[in-house]
């Protein structure tokens, strides 16, 4: 696998007919939803290329030598309000708002111009001409309409776009910024949790994220596990949270790992914005937001991984960042494991599912088979054994289309989109 193609994010757009994917070669690459036709429920599924372009180029910081990778960490996409689409995508320091647009028809017939371009000379216009559209073949063209630099020191792990869809922010390992979408030379820096001293630092910020209906309101999760939610009535500089949500730790689990499995690696609001999702490493955690000292659901993700984390402290896999997502109505919630596998956990019912994105079986329109996993004693035949995993194969983005049963799963440099079964 060419380390550029590894897909680094997925999103989908407001209405899900579009779904971008960013990679760590710095490219952007969209998909749209084939348009409903006669037997529109078996092809709701179909995504077929829609834009490609290279949003991000590798670049070096002269003062600092270090390289800026071009790979995508985020992006996100603004509601649509006009034929256009825009998106945000951001690499590890400078993000970029995009416009996506189509162009299907050409003017043509020019006085001063030939059709190839070149000039005429004037005198020769005898008469005029109206010039003309004239239908051609569809063009999606991508353009970069802002570009929000030299803001971050550190690398940036999160973008968010605001409910009032003017602002955004953006967060990197120590600090949050908030920018307007029109202005590029400045940003507010509303949380900064750099110590005065380096050398008494404890955390760093892993994710955050704006309340989807309440443009005041934004939370950050740390590498300790806790989640903050901040209010910009309150103060211009959100140092002082408003809601800390944190889990004492059960005594019985505690290990030298603990540390490093309670830390964040996401944090997703529910589409109704009263429970927020949190995914440490082995777990996803709900949390009502009127409720701080601890989730309302716990879900294992991968507990079998508990007798494990020697294994994956020496591999590095203990530091693997998962994403998960909530489905459009957010009864469900999803997120990715090992060996390509991924998890979804239905809040109503209580019943959880593990299904495996990978080629072998998965010649289009099958039907995904649950797996599950051993973790010690007698494997049952359809069973695999923990030892028998692979950790280089892991799922780490996922998205969930906002209205309708299809996922995005991304498996290092392949993109599965699954949908719920046609009877």
């Amino acid at each position: 696998v060419a380390e550029a193609d590894i897909i680094s994010t997925v999103e989908f757009n407001h209405s899900g007919e579009l779904l971008a994917t960013g990679d760590k070669g710095g490219r952007v690459v969209i998909f749209q939803q084939e348009q409903e036709n006669k037997i529109q429920s078996l092809s709701r599924g179909e995504y077929n290329v829609y834009s490609t372009f290279q949003s991000h180029e590798p670049e070096f910081d002269y003062l600092k030598s270090l390289e800026i990778e071009e790979k995508i960490n985020k992006i996100r996409w603004l509601p649509q309000k006009n034929a256009a689409q825009f998106l945000l995508s951001t690499n590890d320091k400078t993000i970029k708002l995009w416009k996506i647009s189509e162009r299907d028809k050409r003017p043509e017939g020019y006085n001063l111009k030939e059709e190839d371009g070149r000039y005429r000379d004037p005198s020769t216009v005898t008469t005029l001409r109206v010039p003309v559209f004239r239908p051609m073949d569809l063009m999606v063209e991508a353009s970069p309409r802002r570009i929000f630099a030299n803001a971050h020191t550190y690398h940036i792990n999160s973008i968010s776009i605001n409910s009032d869809y003017e602002t955004y922010l953006s967060a990197d390992d120590l600090r949050i910024n908030l920018w307007h979408l029109e202005i590029t030379d400045r940003s507010f820096n509303i949380v900064d949790i750099k110590p005065a001293n380096m050398e008494e630092l404890t955390e760093v910020i892993t994710a955050a994220e704006f309340h989807p209906n309440s443009c005041n309101t934004f939370v950050y999760s740390s590498s300790k596990g806790t989640i903050r939610l901040c209010d910009m009535r309150a103060s211009a500089l959100c140092d002082r949270h408003s809601k800390l949500f944190e889990e004492p730790e059960d005594p019985s689990n505690r290990s030298f790992f603990s540390e490093i499995i309670s830390s964040i690696s996401d944090v997703k609001f529910s589409h109704s914005g009263r429970y927020m999702m949190t995914r440490d490493y082995l777990s996803v955690k709900i949390w009502d937001l009127n409720m701080e000292n601890r989730p309302v659901e716990t879900y294992q993700v991968h507990e079998y991984l508990r007798s494990k984390l020697c294994s994956l402290y020496e591999n590095d896999c203990i530091f693997d960042k998962f994403e998960c997502c909530w489905n459009g109505s957010d009864s469900v919630v999803m997120t990715g494991s090992y060996n390509n596998f991924f998890r979804m956990f239905d809040r109503n019912t209580k019943r959880d599912i593990t299904l495996e994105a990978s080629r072998e079986n998965n010649k289009p329109r099958t039907v995904l088979k649950p797996r599950k996993v051993c973790a010690s004693g007698k494997r049952k035949k359809d069973e695999i054994s923990v030892d028998s995993l692979d950790f280089n194969k892991k799922i780490l983005h996922t998205a969930w289309h906002p209205k309708e049963n299809i996922i995005a799963v991304a498996t290092t440099n392949n993109l599965y989109i699954f949908q719920d079964k046609v009877n």
